[in-house]
Formats: C-alpha cells, structure tokens, sequence
C-alpha cells in the first residue's frame, strides 16, 4: 500500500495550462507502476496515463497535451496539463500498483481496478 496525495487542481479557462502533483509516501522498496485518472460527475473513472516499466502511455484523448515528469527526491509526480477542454473537468486522481516484474502482466489505464493505492483526488474545472 502506497500514501498518495494530490495537489494542483483548480479553475481556468479553455486552452489554458495546469499542473498536477502527487507525492507518494509509505511505501515499501520496489518499483511501481503509477496511473492518473479521472472521475466527471455521473460518469465511470477514467484513465489518462500509466507511467513505468516501458511506459509512459497516454490515452488517446489527452495524447500531445498532457505529459507525465517526476521528481524521485521528491517521491512525486507530476501531470502537466495543456490545452485544457471543459471536457476536461473531472476530479483527478493518482494511484499505484507494485511492479512484480515481467513476467506478471503490467496494470491497464484502462482499468482503475487493477490498482490498489489512491488518493484523495484534486479538482480540475476547464471553463469555455
């Protein structure tokens, strides 16, 4: 089980640029597979990125506009959001899956199940 906290969500308008951290903590040694998702109101969680072992992948939708950095002194990553859509506005989530190697079958972006540690989330609102 990892520790996750969001931060960075907020208001801006179309076309405009955001920012998305996610620090990670408590932790045991190893390495993980690390996803963004996102959650509108009334729809299913859906994911954005899968970063890791011969990642990153982004789904097509955010494909050239967002792009995944990370900071491992800091345990933190980051999505860098631009161009933003209003549909775009969801609460934004970062989650973490052990990596067991290859020969186990890496996490899917796009199931949010195959996960097993989240946060708390940050709300990102994309007006027109």
């Amino acid at each position: 089980q990892v520790d996750l906290a969001e931060s960075g969500g907020g208001s801006v308008p179309a076309v405009g640029s955001l920012r998305l951290s996610c620090v990670a903590s408590g932790y045991t040694r190893g390495k993980y597979y690390m996803g963004w998702f996102r959650q509108a109101p009334g729809k299913g969680r859906e994911g954005v990125a899968l970063i890791g072992r011969d990642c990153p992948k982004y789904v097509d939708s955010v494909k050239g506009r967002f792009t995944n950095a990370q900071d491992n002194a800091k345990n933190t990553l980051y999505l860098e959001m631009n161009i933003l859509r209003p549909e775009d506005s969801a609460m934004y989530y970062c989650a973490a899956e052990l990596d067991r190697g290859s020969d186990y079958a890496r996490p899917r972006v796009s199931r949010p199940g195959d996960f097993t540690s989240w946060g708390q989330g940050t709300q990102v609102t994309v007006s027109i």
